[in-house]
């Protein structure tokens, strides 16, 4: 694990850069459609509704984009061959988020009339403390490696390590840049709540959150090493410094979901600051998720809300957890059905080199919430 300071990361990206080549317009369209998970989320439709007409320039479509504050249209512009990659961050958190809440009756369903994961995510709730924080952690990953892949000119590996260390490897290839893709993290996702003044209790909570998914790819960052000597010895082992598989970063999140601290702001001092609604609670960390109301139980459909509910929806008939159909679907019962699946079978390996299969057909029971 290697945490590392606030204050490495500080700095601003709002300044000139080097110029970048120019990113075709249906692409940087395709990156504006994802950028509504990241700017403000209840304006994600304008976004979306935006062709891509190719006539118009890059720098001119961010002028365009009104879901974008105008510090946000500066780095847009100004930092044109970034925006790809945090298309590729938003698209790795909404995926994320789908595969970490499949089993749950809120299962982080996206969806085209509403915000981008209903209007749930709008309100202080506990799932938009895990969307605002695997969206921030998404943006710093997908830069981060953008960085050492060698795709933009503004940043490459990170050469502050180096030498050789206390366990006596040496430090070579090319580490992770998390510096550069935590700061550009930092400055595009958390402008927003910063230029309210951070001071109403919902900006609190965005730019907590947006913290605490920053941090857990900080402190699950890992050492991989590769050996060189003859026959396969060790003599020398080189080692480089990698972010975590975003997976992994993912499980993190969920956990701190499940244990998140609902919280009230309260005056401290001279400024606002978010405590635990309960005093007997103990404070909540720099890498806790915080919520500010309790959520719905997203049984029912609702859509004003965006509740999509769970009728319909395949449960597990002998489980006891959430996934199970009893709890699934909020006991009204379920449906029992004969599917015939086809799958392979019978695979045989035939030299060389080729797996050969059956399409084989098996009956099983699928259980659907009535």
């Amino acid at each position: 694990m290697f945490p590392f300071p606030q204050e490495r990361f500080s700095f601003s990206l709002i300044g000139p850069f080097p110029s970048s080549a120019p990113i075709p317009v249906s692409t940087f369209m395709s990156c504006v459609r994802s950028l509504c998970l990241l700017t403000q989320i209840t304006e994600c439709l304008y976004l979306a509704k935006l062709s891509s007409v190719g006539s118009i320039s890059e720098e001119e479509t961010c002028e365009k984009l009104k879901g974008l504050i105008q510090r946000q249209v500066q780095m847009c512009k100004r930092n044109l061959e970034v925006m790809d990659s945090v298309r590729r961050g938003a698209q790795l958190a909404i995926e994320e988020c789908q595969y970490q809440f499949r089993n749950r009756r809120w299962n982080c369903s996206t969806l085209d009339s509403l915000p981008v994961f209903g209007k749930v995510v709008t309100q202080g709730t506990r799932e938009a403390a895990f969307v605002y924080a695997i969206s921030s952690a998404g943006v710093a990953f997908a830069v981060t490696r953008a960085c050492s892949s060698g795709e933009l000119e503004k940043c490459g590996c990170d050469r502050t390590v180096h030498g050789v260390s206390p366990q006596g490897f040496q430090w070579s290839g090319c580490s992770d840049n998390i510096a550069y893709g935590v700061a550009f993290s930092q400055s595009f996702v958390d402008v927003r709540e910063r230029s309210k003044g951070a001071s109403s209790s919902r900006a609190l909570m965005n730019l907590h959150n947006n913290e605490a998914g920053r941090k857990a790819i900080l402190t699950h960052m890992r050492v991989e090493c590769k050996c060189h000597g003859v026959s396969g010895s060790c003599e020398v082992k080189t080692c480089w410094r990698a972010v975590p598989p975003f997976r992994q970063v993912g499980h993190a999140l969920k956990e701190k979901f499940d244990g998140a601290t609902e919280v009230e702001p309260r005056r401290v001092g001279s400024s606002r600051a978010l405590v635990p609604r309960n005093a007997q609670f103990k404070p909540h960390t720099d890498e806790d998720l915080v919520y500010l109301e309790p959520s719905p139980d997203f049984c029912e459909q609702d859509m004003r809300s965006g509740v999509l509910g769970t009728r319909g929806r395949t449960c597990n008939k002998t489980s006891k957890a959430i996934d199970g159909c009893e709890l699934l679907c909020c006991g009204r019962g379920f449906h029992t059905a004969q599917v015939e699946l086809a799958e392979r079978c019978s695979c045989k390996f035939h030299w060389c080199c080729f797996v050969k299969c059956r399409q084989c057909q098996r009956l099983v029971e699928l259980h659907t919430c009535r």
